[in-house]
Parts: structure tokens; C-alpha cells; sequence
């Protein structure tokens, strides 16, 4: 059992930043592929990156590419989300998510444990 926790979301303008963090409970941390999803309003909820067990390799959408990453640190048992140079479209509740199905590291239905999400607005 894995519980998930966000945090760091807020409302900030147009190019700026903001450093999500996801903190997790539980011994088996390192054992899970872990990512970062978005939710619009009106919207289905999409993949935003994953990171895999030790954090060797990392994952983006498209539309994140250059300016968001991803990191995890172990130790801590926490992923981190950098966003910078954030846009409108990039408003959403942000959920942290942990799965053990890396080939399927992109998809909702993969993901065994979430959290209950952080709001991020950007605004204009």
C-alpha cells in the first residue's frame, strides 16, 4: 500500500514558476514507476511525466517538453514536479501517481495509488 500526498500548487502568472512535491508513505517507494497527471476542468485527466525506480530514466508529453522535469528522490521517498515558464493551458489539479507497469507508464488505468491532487492556476 502506497498513500500519496501533493503539494506546492498555487496561483501564479504567466511564466512563472512553481516546484510540486509528492511524498510517499511506505518502505517500497523505490520499487514503483512513478507520474505526474493533470486534470482540467472539463477535461480527462492526461499524463504529464514519469520517472522510472532509481530515476535514471524520464518522460514528458509533448506540450511540457522543455519546461517542466520531473525528479524523484528516494531517501525522501518524494517525486518532485519543476514546471517553469508556465502557461494557462497548464491550469489543472496536478495528481502524483505510482505504478509497477512501466510499459503502460503513460496511461490512467495503469496506475495503482493516487494522490488527491494539487491545484495549479495560471493566470494571464
Amino acid at each position: 500500500q502506497v498513500h500519496l500526498v501533493e503539494s506546492g500548487g498555487g496561483l501564479v502568472q504567466a511564466g512563472g514558476s512553481l516546484r510540486l512535491s509528492c511524498s510517499a508513505s511506505g518502505r517500497t517507494f523505490s520499487s514503483y514507476v512513478m507520474g505526474w497527471f493533470r486534470q482540467a476542468p472539463g477535461k480527462e485527466r492526461e499524463f504529464v511525466a514519469a520517472i522510472t525506480w532509481r530515476g535514471g530514466n524520464t518522460y514528458y508529453t509533448d506540450s511540457v517538453k522543455g519546461r517542466f522535469t520531473i525528479s524523484r528522490d528516494n531517501a525522501k521517498n518524494t517525486v518532485y514536479l519543476q514546471m517553469n515558464n508556465l502557461k494557462p493551458d497548464d491550469t489543472a489539479v496536478y495528481y502524483c501517481a505510482a505504478t509497477r507497469d512501466f510499459l503502460r507508464r503513460t496511461s490512467t488505468q495503469s496506475y495503482d495509488y493516487w494522490g488527491q491532487g494539487t491545484q495549479v492556476t495560471v493566470s494571464t
